[in-house]
């Protein structure tokens, strides 16, 4: 019995996403984009993530080319080709074999910038907004959760602008009381922001 609800639960939130991309390809509605950036996003990172050095900015960018393309070529979506999940991820294979062939060690035709020649307007696109937005949210939840002295540093550091020296002045704190803290700090907090 609980295989059948399961099932069923998969199957509508299938069907939502599905009529995501519809409005997304129809109306260019930035909200159902959303719900494809939060529901895909860390599949295709998953997906994307490999065993070597530097694999988790790897599959940020193939997450960020991935959702472009979904966002540029929504309205190719056909269901009754394919279903939405098998769509998403071969354009995701699609993405990652591209990222190879650019980064190996051998020449290839492929023009990097070939994916964004689409891209018609020059502000910042729904992926970038939905990002920004995301980062940001998630920043300040985790300043909130760091030690006062640490977060303090980093407001003055990051937010205020200033250098590990002005900081250090305006504390009245040791130099390197001031990076110390700024290390430990910014380690804490890319724990709690991936979290």
């Amino acid at each position: 019995m609980a295989l059948m609800a399961n099932t069923t639960a998969k199957s509508d939130k299938l069907a939502h996403l599905s009529a995501c991309i519809g409005r997304v390809a129809e109306k260019r509605d930035k909200s159902a984009f959303a719900e494809l950036f939060d529901h895909y996003t860390p599949l295709i990172r998953a997906y994307s993530l490999a065993r070597e050095p530097g694999a988790d900015l790897v599959a940020d960018d193939l997450v960020q080319e991935v959702m472009t393309r979904v966002w540029l070529k929504a309205a190719k979506y056909n269901a009754r080709l394919a279903n939405l999940n098998t769509w998403i991820f071969t354009l995701a294979r699609n993405c990652r074999i591209d990222y190879l062939r650019r980064n190996s060690r051998y020449a290839t035709e492929i023009d990097p910038t070939d994916i964004f020649n689409e891209i018609e307007d020059e502000g910042p696109g729904p992926f970038q907004m939905v990002q920004q937005s995301r980062v940001q949210q998630s920043i300040r939840a985790g300043l909130e959760q760091l030690p006062k002295e640490q977060s303090e540093i980093l407001t003055k550091v990051y937010l205020e602008g200033k250098s590990h020296q002005q900081t250090s002045d305006e504390l009245k704190l040791p130099l390197g009381t001031v990076k110390s803290r700024v290390r430990l700090a910014l380690k804490k907090l890319e724990v709690l922001v991936t979290r």
